[in-house]
C-alpha cells in the first residue's frame, strides 16, 4: 500500500535501528564475503551480565533483562572498521557473548551473531562491484554491536512494538516514552477536552501544533520528538481568503489515494476530521499571532505561497536535515552518522524510490551534483575530503526545488508561508526555514505574549492558564521554549539537540 509505504520512509532516520534490526533479524541469515578477515572482539572481561541471561530461569531473566535495558537497545554501536590493516578491531566485550554484529560498506549490509568470545572470520564471496573493493580498501567495513544481543534486541523491538498500536496500550505506552525520556508530564485538563471555540477569533498566520499520542503516527511523532526535542510531532496554518472564510494549510493530508500531500482545506473540514476521526486522539493548540505580527502579515503572498503548493507531495526531501545540525550533538546515544550511513545503505537496496525520495537528491544538492546513487554520493563526498557525516550537517536551502517541485515538511511548510509574508523581514534571505524543527517553530517570538488578548474562551475551564489555546485533548500540552527566540541570520543551523535537556546554545 502506498500510504503504508509512504509512513514507513517518513519514519525511518527516527527509527534508524528498529528497521535495522526487523530488516536484519527477517534476512535468510549469516553471509559471507570473500577476502575480508576481522578479528571481532577478544576478551576484556571474563563475562557480560547479558551473557547470562540465557540460563537464568525465565521470569528472573526477564526482570534481569528489564532493569539493565534501555531505549538505546535497539540502537547499533560503531565499535570500528575491519580491514587488511593489524588492528582494526580487535577488542571485545567479554569472553562469553551472544552477539549480534551488522557489517555494512556503502553498497551492502549484512549481519552475523556469535555465541563465544573469540576470533571470527566474515567471508565475502563476492564485491558487488569495482567500486566496493576499492571503498573496502581504503575504509574498511563498518562493524556494529546491537548491545543488548539477540535477546535484548528483540525485547527492546517488542518495547517499541506498542508505541505503534492504535490502543489504550499503545497510547500508555507513548505517555511513559515520553515521561521517560523526555520529562513530559501530561497532567490531565478538565472536561471539556475539546473546546468551544468562536472561529471569528482565528486569524490568518495563526499557527496550529498537534500531538499524536497513538497509532502509526503517535509512535513516529513520539520518535520524532525524542530525537528532536520538540513536544508536539505536526503542525498547520490558519488562512482567511478574501470573504472571510478561514482555511487550514497542511503538509501531511492524506489524500484519498493514501498519499501525503500538501492541501488548503476548508475549517469545519479540517477541524472535524480532527475531533471525530483522527484516530491518533492528537492534543492540539492554537498558537495565535501577537498583533504587530499579524499586522505584517502579508495574506495575498501567504495564499500565493499556499496555492502554488497545493497538491505537492509532503516534503521528505528535507524532513530529516532540519534535525541533523552537528557532526555527533543530534544523534541520542549510541546513534552516530556511521548508523545512519549504514541504515541509509539498507533501504537503498529495500525501498530504493523512497531512499531517493528522502536523501538520495538532498546529498546529492549538497554535493552540487545529479544523478549519483548513495555509494557514489558517499565516495564522492570522501573524494572531496568531507566525510558523511559533514556532509549530513550541510545546511538545506529553501530555494532547493527537487524532481517534484519544492519540497516542505508540515513545520518547514508553516514557516515558508510566514517567510512569504514578510514575518522574517529584514533578515529573510538570510533564514533557511527548512532547517527548523517544530520546536524552533514554537519557539519563534511571533506569538501572543499578553494572555489578557487570547480569546475569551481560551483554556476558559482551566484553572492553569496556558500562554496559547489549546482546543482539543484530554493532557494539557508543554511547549518548553514557547515564543522566547527572536530571529536571526542562519538560525537553527548548527544547533545540537541532545536528550534529555536539549540544550542549546543562543544564536547557533
Amino acid at each position: 500500500m502506498a500510504k503504508n509505504n509512504t509512513l514507513i520512509a517518513a519514519a525511518l532516520l527516527l527509527l534508524v535501528a528498529a528497521s535495522l534490526a526487523a530488516a536484519l533479524l527477517y534476512s535468510a541469515g549469516p553471509r559471507d564475503v570473500d577476502g575480508l578477515v576481522g578479528a571481532l572482539p577478544r576478551a576484556t572481561l571474563p563475562f557480560s551480565p547479558m551473557d547470562v541471561l540465557p540460563l537464568l530461569p525465565r521470569t528472573a531473566a526477564m526482570a534481569a533483562l528489564r532493569a539493565l535495558r534501555g531505549v538505546s537497545d535497539i540502537f547499533p554501536v560503531f565499535v570500528g572498521a575491519a580491514s587488511d590493516r593489524p588492528g582494526a578491531t580487535n577488542k571485545a566485550h567479554s569472553w562469553t557473548c551472544i552477539d549480534l554484529y551488522v557489517f555494512a560498506t556503502p553498497y551492502r549490509v549484512t549481519w552475523d551473531y556469535y555465541f563465544v568470545g573469540r576470533e571470527h572470520t566474515l567471508d565475502f564471496k563476492e564485491w558487488e562491484s569495482e567500486a566496493e573493493y576499492e571503498y573496502v580498501k581504503r575504509k574498511g567495513v563498518s562493524i556494529f554491536l546491537m548491545p543488548s544481543g539477540t535477546i535484548g534486541t528483540l525485547r527492546a523491538l517488542w518495547d517499541v512494538f506498542p508505541l505503534f498500536t492504535n490502543t489504550q496500550w499503545g497510547e500508555n505506552s507513548n505517555l511513559a516514552f515520553l515521561k521517560k525520556h523526555m520529562g513530559a508530564t501530561f497532567e490531565e485538563r478538565p472536561k471539556p477536552w475539546v473546546s468551544e471555540l468562536n472561529v471569528d477569533d482565528i486569524h490568518s498566520g495563526d499557527f496550529l501544533v498537534l500531538s499524536k499520542i497513538r497509532g502509526r503516527w503517535g509512535g513516529f511523532e513520539t520518535l520524532e520528538k525524542w530525537v528532536t526535542g520538540a513536544y508536539a510531532g505536526h503542525t498547520a496554518v490558519c488562512l482567511r481568503d478574501s470573504e472571510g472564510k478561514l482555511w487550514v494549510g497542511e503538509s501531511g493530508h492524506e489524500n484519498e489515494q493514501g498519499e501525503d500531500i500538501i492541501a488548503i482545506l476548508p475549517w469545519e473540514e479540517w477541524w472535524d476530521f480532527e475531533v471525530k476521526k483522527d484516530d491518533s486522539n492528537p492534543q492540539i493548540a492554537l498558537l495565535p499571532l501577537h498583533p504587530d505580527l499579524r499586522a505584517k502579515f502579508n495574506e495575498t503572498a501567504a495564499w500565493e505561497y499556499a496555492k502554488s503548493m497545493d497538491g505537492k507531495p509532503y516534503g521528505y526531501h528535507n524532513m530529516i536535515f532540519s534535525w541533523i545540525d552537528t557532526i555527533s550533538d543530534n544523534y541520542p546515544p549510541p546513534l552516530d552518522a556511521h548508523v545512519v550511513a549504514s541504515v541509509m545503505t539498507m533501504w537503498n537496496k529495500l525501498q530504493p524510490e523512497y531512499a531517493a525520495n528522502m536523501w538520495k537528491e538532498a546529498l546529492n544538492k549538497r554535493l552540487g551534483t545529479k544523478g549519483l546513487d548513495l555509494p557514489e554520493i558517499i565516495v564522492e563526498s570522501e573524494k572531496r575530503g568531507m566525510t558523511f557525516d559533514k556532509l549530513l550537517t550541510v545546511p538545506e536551502q529553501d530555494k532547493w526545488v527537487y524532481t517534484d517541485g519544492q519540497s516542505a515538511s508540515c513545520v518547514a511548510y508553516v514557516l515558508m508561508m510566514y517567510k512569504e509574508a514578510g514575518l522574517f523581514d529584514p533578515i529573510a534571505s538570510s533564514i533557511e526555514v527548512t532547517e527548523f524543527t517544530i520546536k524552533d517553530a514554537y519557539s519563534l517570538n511571533f506569538f501572543e505574549n499578553n494572555m489578557t488578548r487570547l480569546p475569551v474562551w481560551c483554556n476558559k475551564d482551566d484553572s492553569v492558564k496556558l500562554p496559547f489555546c489549546q482546543i482539543k485533548g484530554r493532557y494539557r500540552m508543554e511547549l518548553p521554549g514557547y515564543n522566547t527566540m527572536q530571529p536571526y541570520p542562519h538560525m537553527n543551523e548548527r544547533c545540537p539537540s541532545l536528550p534529555p535537556n536539549y540544550n542549546r546554545p543562543r544564536n547557533c
